[in-house]
């Protein structure tokens, strides 16, 4: 097959191992496992979220199994794509990470035409998906969107107190770097093996001790949400999921590894319908933040509600 993606320098992914290969594209970089179905019913491009990286091979794995070839991208100044000098996971405009995502999308296509395309997005890049769908809607760039917590809540939340919310369109831009969060993130730590956790992933690309938000990351945020709060027209089945129920995210917390201890759940439900005119909505019980991340029992029942609906969308055939 004589494709772009086929073309690309793929090698073995140091970050997970053999069994999966990665190239660099523009200024991002695209992850597959090595293996994929024989018969592949449709096409999956997974993205990341803020102080993320793809390292869920569990996923992919889950994908594959179910007839779907894997895409992840990890986008520019994250994960695999951090370059010397960057400041990680800093962007101005998230123009910036749906770039990557346009990129990654389309060699997925190239790859596999005919086939139906499935973005599968967390937190803050489900957001950058949301307003990416619906910038492309008349295209048909994607057939299905699942959001896995997607960060859509607008205005004074944990991130940031009313005053500083009011005022940050107009201090970003005067101090972009200056870090408006610092706090450590006991979600993350408390997720990697070293304290107890489940997953073993590289502490350089994803940290436990948390990553600071800058002004001008928080004001690209705030204004892509300000945008979904008006009402978007992806065009396409959406699935979002999150947990049940959200918590402190604290040590003390007796349901840290059970709830979301980053973002409000209430506030997912209730601008889930703001993305367009099919959309689904799941609560998981014990879920964490990242859904495909929660204990065995609640990531069983995410996967199978993810694979269910990515089967529906792919039954409706791929884009023209």
């Amino acid at each position: 097959m004589t494709n772009a993606a086929a073309a690309l320098p793929w090698a073995p992914d140091a970050p997970l191992g053999g069994t999966f290969e990665s190239a660099p594209i523009a200024s991002a970089t695209l992850v597959r496992p090595r293996r994929t179905p024989s018969d592949p019913r449709g096409v999956v491009v997974h993205l990341h979220g803020y102080n993320d990286y793809f390292f869920q091979a569990h996923l992919a794995e889950a994908f594959t199994r179910a007839g779907f070839v894997f895409y992840a991208v990890d986008a520019r100044r994250a994960g695999r794509s951090l370059r010397p000098g960057e400041v990680p996971h800093y962007q101005s405009d998230l123009h910036e990470q749906a770039t990557d995502l346009s990129t990654a999308v389309a060699l997925a296509r190239a790859a596999h035409p005919g086939l139906p395309l499935i973005v599968h997005a967390h937190s803050t890049g489900g957001l950058v998906a949301a307003l990416w769908a619906h910038s492309h809607r008349e295209r048909r760039t994607v057939d299905a969107l699942v959001l896995n917590s997607p960060f859509l809540d607008v205005g004074a939340s944990s991130w940031l107190s009313p005053v500083a919310f009011a005022m940050l369109d107009v201090a970003a831009p005067l101090s972009p770097m200056v870090q408006v969060t610092s706090a450590p993130s006991w979600y993350a730590t408390y997720q990697h093996v070293e304290h107890g956790g489940r997953w073993d992933f590289d502490t350089a690309l994803k940290r436990p001790q948390g990553l600071p938000a800058r002004a001008g990351w928080l004001r690209a945020v705030v204004r892509g949400q300000v945008r979904l709060a008006a009402g978007l027209e992806v065009g396409c089945p959406v699935l979002v999921a999150h947990s049940a129920s959200s918590g402190i995210d604290s040590p003390d917390n007796p349901l840290l590894d059970a709830q979301d201890t980053v973002l409000d759940v209430a506030h997912i439900e209730r601008l889930a319908p703001r993305l367009g005119d099919d959309v689904r909505t799941v609560a998981v019980e014990g879920g964490v933040h990242d859904l495909s991340l929660s204990a065995p029992e609640p990531r069983a029942l995410y996967l199978d509600e993810v694979l269910s609906f990515a089967a529906s969308a792919g039954s409706a055939g791929g884009a023209p």
